[in-house]
């Protein structure tokens, strides 16, 4: 391999430091709604919100610190990528729930 190739490899993975800031922001990330939920400081909308809230972030750290997913030029293929994979994994799983949930309200006719 050539020093460039090598180079851009290189740059494609995260550093130790990297991996240990996604690490400690994850733990952080479900230690928080579970602490809420295990101890019920909230109301039940209050900790749904929460955990919901938290799984977001922890998606977008997990995106950013462990898949290395971001929109700078060199990043920008594999973010859109990604994006367009998990754009047709939603409309395959949301298509057939309602293509399930139709044919089970017409047989129940």
């Amino acid at each position: 391999m050539s020093a460039h190739t090598e180079h851009v490899h290189a740059a494609d993975h995260g550093s130790v430091k990297s991996y240990l800031v996604g690490f400690v922001l994850s733990v952080i990330l479900t230690a928080i709604p579970f602490w809420a939920v295990m101890t019920g400081q909230f109301d039940k909308a209050t900790s749904i919100w929460l955990v919901v809230v938290m799984a977001i972030v922890q998606v977008v750290v997990h995106l950013k610190y462990f898949l290395h997913l971001n929109f700078s030029v060199a990043g920008r293929a594999n973010t859109f990528a990604f994006l367009f994979t998990a754009l047709i994994i939603v409309m395959v799983v949301g298509l057939s729930v309602w293509i399930i949930y139709a044919s089970n309200a017409m047989m129940m006719h």
